[in-house]
């Protein structure tokens, strides 16, 4: 780090801050990153905020060496949802990728079995509707390039799910898969898109540096 850096969080009379918020400081030197982990705490303290004691950490997200030629990096970090990750561009040169983070995926689709459960002897198109905007909901935030592959695993098992309580409301009402195929020509499931919007919108959140400081912070007054 040339020279010095100040970065300002409305350091300002009256300045306000939300309860909770959560920030990554690319660094490309490692002693850079640790004199910030020092002071911050200092710094927050000064206008009553205080840095979340388990979720601020220092890591390494070093790229990849060169003589490296396929595969992944082994450094791997989850930011908001998506898991962070180096891997090679279509060009061949080492970029930073994101998918959909295990842990989110499971509780979304434990929460969507959930809902199909409890809501299985409604009306099939009120339950479409419901699903349908709920698919959208997780395209809308989830929908970055590269990320469709963990996007469809999500939809195909929003359709099991549903499928599978459907199944389960009577004998006389079985829902078996043949059957299920048909009823899903008749109306439309969701496929997932990526959104051009959303990684402009996203793109500044990771920087490409090649050390990260995950760091959460809450306001004490």
């Amino acid at each position: 780090m040339s020279g010095d850096v100040h970065v300002r969080f409305c350091e300002r009379l009256g300045g306000k801050f939300p309860g909770a918020t959560r920030l990554v400081i690319g660094f490309q030197h490692e002693d850079d990153a640790r004199r910030v982990m020092d002071v911050l705490p200092k710094r927050f303290g000064k206008y009553g905020l205080e840095l979340h004691p388990e979720k601020s950490r220092l890591l390494d997200f070093s790229r990849p060496a060169r003589t490296q030629t396929s595969g992944r990096g082994v450094n791997t970090f989850d930011f908001v949802g998506f898991t962070h990750y180096w891997a090679r561009s279509r060009r061949g040169f080492w970029v930073i990728k994101r998918k959909t983070a295990g842990k989110k995926v499971r509780k979304t689709i434990q929460g969507i079995r959930f809902w199909c459960r409890r809501n299985r002897h409604k009306d099939i198109v009120e339950q479409h509707r419901v699903l349908s905007s709920k698919l959208r909901g997780h395209y809308q935030y989830f929908g970055v390039r590269g990320n469709l592959r963990a996007m469809a695993a999500v939809r195909d098992q929003v359709r099991r799910a549903w499928r599978y309580w459907l199944h389960r409301r009577s004998s006389k009402k079985a829902m078996p898969w043949d059957k299920f195929a048909a009823l899903l020509e008749r109306i439309h499931c969701r496929r997932p898109k990526s959104s051009t919007q959303s990684d402009r919108l996203r793109g500044s959140e990771v920087m490409r540096q090649d050390r990260c400081c995950d760091l959460d912070y809450r306001g004490t007054g």
